[in-house]
């Protein structure tokens, strides 16, 4: 009875730390990396997100979209289904979500990278700001779906 009674605490101990590590990639992340927002300042935010690279040793995606973009909500919601997928490209990454609508552009801050052949287009850059690539992300679709 005891080694059951043990045996379902270890259980539930190991759904709640899978449960928290799930939280932690969700709800530690910063606003720019989750949201698009017209009135954030790109600037500002690639600011803050060249810091917590440079703390964290991590390159920077920079997700070009809107909440117009139905390819950027099926991204998100790619995302959100395959958290491993999430969590392991936030360990690699700091995500920069610039928002690109009729609201707010942000063309003096895209004018430095090629220009986007469509939404969401991701760049990833190193802390240094060095551009290290430029993505279509329909490449990264499967039968017109986001794939593993």
């Amino acid at each position: 009875m005891k080694k059951s009674v043990l045996v379902l605490l270890l259980f539930f101990i190991s759904i709640q730390i899978a449960i928290s590590e799930q939280l932690v990639v969700s709800t530690q992340l910063p606003d720019y990396s989750v949201h698009y927002d017209p009135k954030r300042d790109a600037f500002q935010d690639g600011r803050d997100a060249i810091r917590l690279a440079k703390e964290t040793n991590r390159r920077i995606l920079i997700e070009v979209g809107g909440d117009w973009c139905k390819w950027c909500h099926l991204l998100d919601r790619f995302l959100n289904k395959n958290p491993d997928v999430k969590k392991q490209l936030h360990q690699i990454f700091v995500f920069l979500k610039v928002n690109v609508s009729d609201e707010n552009e942000n063309i003096d801050f895209l004018k430095v990278f090629p220009q986007p052949l469509g939404y969401p287009h991701m760049y990833v850059t190193q802390s240094n700001r060095k551009l290290l690539v430029s993505k279509d992300t329909a490449q990264l679709q499967v039968n017109h779906k986001y794939s593993v």
